[in-house]
């Protein structure tokens, strides 16, 4: 139904490869999401339980994280070829919100509604993949003729 929707659109055919382009970004994405941010949680659970506090390990794994994301997304999931100073000063200002966003899910969660700060990161990584794949697909790895193609 949905193919059949975007196909009988204006440049019907060009709504599918973009539509196709999209999922396979989205499972590249995801790919390299679950591999940081498994070992990421794996490394948050064992720093707290070893003592660090939930905020400050969430920060330190973020920092990290982001860090080896930007490498795996800029080049395998968006497969941006560009410069890369454009790119690497927005992907710093998505992630700049995801981190606001990450902190405030903790901070209304758990010290303020008293839930587990173990379930309440899981929920927040989800939340802010999300946030970034939007920001990063529409905002950091777009390219000057993409941004023209994605307003039509």
């Amino acid at each position: 139904m949905l193919f059949v929707f975007l196909y009988d659109m204006n440049n019907g055919l060009l709504m599918i490869k973009g539509l196709r382009n999209s999922l396979a970004q989205l499972v590249r994405y995801g790919l390299i999401g679950l591999t940081v941010n498994l070992s990421g949680y794996l490394i948050f659970l064992l720093v707290t339980y070893l003592g660090m506090g939930p905020k400050l390990s969430m920060t330190l794994l973020y920092l990290a994280g982001a860090s080896a994301g930007f490498w795996g997304n800029r080049n395998w999931t968006f497969r941006d070829k560009g410069s890369f100073l454009g790119p690497g000063l927005k992907y710093l200002g998505a992630h700049a919100f995801g981190y606001l966003l990450n902190l405030t899910i903790l901070l209304v969660f758990v010290d303020g509604l008293h839930y587990s700060y173990r379930l309440m990161q899981i929920v927040a990584i989800f939340v802010v993949a999300g946030f970034l794949f939007v920001a990063f697909k529409y905002f950091v790895f777009v390219r000057p003729g993409k941004a023209q193609e994605i307003r039509q």
